[in-house]
């Protein structure tokens, strides 16, 4: 069986390349920077806690409460996106959430811990369905999957940097007087901003703009991507409105069915981002194994520098077949089966490597995923149909953690959570392998219901 991959023109091969180096990097260093200021709470928490008066279920509630409000602005700021380009609106979700990040270091109450993460999350809704929009945009079909993969590689570096990074800023804060994690939430702000200002003047909205491109290259990208938009199914003869095409998305069964499988996988790492440093930390008083603050950050460091490897490895193999749905729900049943495993065993370094696993197979599982709902909408349709789906999915960012800080409360283990977080990423796993792959047009007026086929296999 021969690659798809295998027969690449020369003027193939330049625009993709060139694209890629324009655009992958830079989004990039945008998505890590994101992850820094989302997270960075996890490793706040061990000294912010104590000072605020912040108990494990107060904690979950406002950790998780920040994809509440990217719940609640998710498809509205996609579809702004869709309209005023990415360059103007991501810039305007990074200087936005850069500002609200920055403010964290200036909490004193509960309150304000939890006011403070709910505007986070609606400043920066909208940030990861645009990239993936915009790299619909910009990618022919076959190369999604490993351009998401990775671009996604910002998560497992942001936790493999901010690690070391947080727990580098707090104890310098303490050393010099100041409140460590304070100074931590004002360091990590700035990025966003500065960054936010170069996005306006860095990022191109479309191939047709793409003056950095050769005439040969934007003109074999642009017919390119018009025949793969002209072979998704479309009612002959209707020219849908705008908003007939955001409504059918937001109707359709199967843009539903997956934003309910990627709920239950993000399960896995929205509890992990948020909880692993505390699970570390809680080893002093479970196993008698006392780490100090830059001991966790390293330690939090390895499943994610270990994903980062995997995940691209798992999404070449799933370009490289062009299969998505066993791809990505395997590594999904991997990741449940491992955590659970683990948690059951608990042994500290067992423990350990359940977090690894957990890591390697939800990153993989996301990244594969993901190469699924670009394919499937069109134009204003597609910027609403993935706002969706990422939007309902992050929800389990909410309940995740929120869960998981409940159940330490009330059993003094964090197993009880995780066991459940298990049976969500399972659940997950499941619902994609046993997706139906039968067509269906998104078009306005039409009446099929089945999700297309992503891919058919080489």
């Amino acid at each position: 069986m021969n690659s798809p991959l295998a027969d690449v023109s020369d003027i193939e091969r330049q625009t993709i390349s060139r694209v890629t180096k324009r655009l992958i990097p830079f989004l990039i260093l945008l998505f890590v920077v994101a992850f820094l200021d989302r997270n960075n709470v996890g490793f706040a928490a061990l000294k912010m806690n104590a000072d605020i008066g912040i108990s494990q279920a107060i904690f979950g509630l406002g950790a998780g409460i920040f994809f509440l409000g990217y719940f609640l602005f998710e498809v509205p700021s996609n579809v702004m996106l869709h309209r005023f380009g990415a360059r103007v609106w991501i810039a305007r979700i990074m200087v936005t959430w850069g500002i609200i990040a920055g403010a964290m270091g200036f909490l004193q109450t509960t309150g304000h811990f939890i006011t403070l993460r709910f505007l986070l999350g609606i400043a920066e809704a909208g940030f990861f369905p645009g990239v993936i929009y915009l790299l619909s945009l910009w990618f022919p079909s076959r190369y999604r999957a490993r351009m998401i993969a990775t671009f996604y590689l910002g998560v497992p570096i942001a936790q493999v940097i901010g690690g070391p990074l947080s727990v580098g800023l707090i104890q310098l804060g303490d050393a010099y007087g100041m409140v460590g994690w304070r100074l931590m939430y004002f360091a990590e702000a700035v990025p966003a901003i500065i960054l936010g200002v170069v996005c306006y003047f860095y990022l191109t909205d479309r191939p047709a703009d793409a003056h950095w491109l050769t005439v040969e290259q934007r003109t074999w990208l642009m017919d390119t991507l018009e025949r793969e938009e002209r072979a998704k199914p479309l009612v002959v003869g209707v020219q849908p409105t705008k908003w007939q095409m955001v409504k059918k998305a937001l109707g359709n069964r199967q843009v539903w069915m997956l934003a309910l499988v990627y709920f239950g996988i993000t399960s896995g790492s929205n509890a992990m981002n948020f909880f692993l440093p505390s699970v570390l930390q809680s080893f002093r008083a479970s196993f008698g194994l006392e780490l100090g603050l830059m001991q966790n950050g390293l330690i939090t460091a390895i499943p994610y520098a270990l994903a980062a490897v995997a995940m691209i490895l798992w999404s070449r193999r799933s370009d490289r077949l062009q299969e998505r749905h066993w791809h990505a729900g395997g590594a999904a049943l991997l990741a449940a089966l491992s955590i659970a495993v683990a948690l059951l065993i608990n042994q500290p370094w067992i423990i350990v490597i359940g977090f690894i696993l957990l890591a390697v197979g939800v990153y993989s599982a996301i990244n594969v995923f993901w190469a699924v709902p670009g394919q499937v909408l069109t134009g204003v349709g597609a910027a609403a149909g993935i706002g969706l789906i990422n939007s309902i999915g992050n929800l389990s960012g909410f309940t995740g953690p929120y869960l998981t800080g409940v159940l330490y409360t009330t059993t003094g283990s964090y197993t009880a959570g995780f066991l459940v977080i298990a049976g969500f990423v399972a659940a997950g796993g499941l619902g994609m392998i046993f997706m139906p792959r039968n067509k269906v047009s998104l078009d306005a007026s039409s009446t099929a219901t089945e999700l297309p086929e992503i891919v058919r296999k080489a």
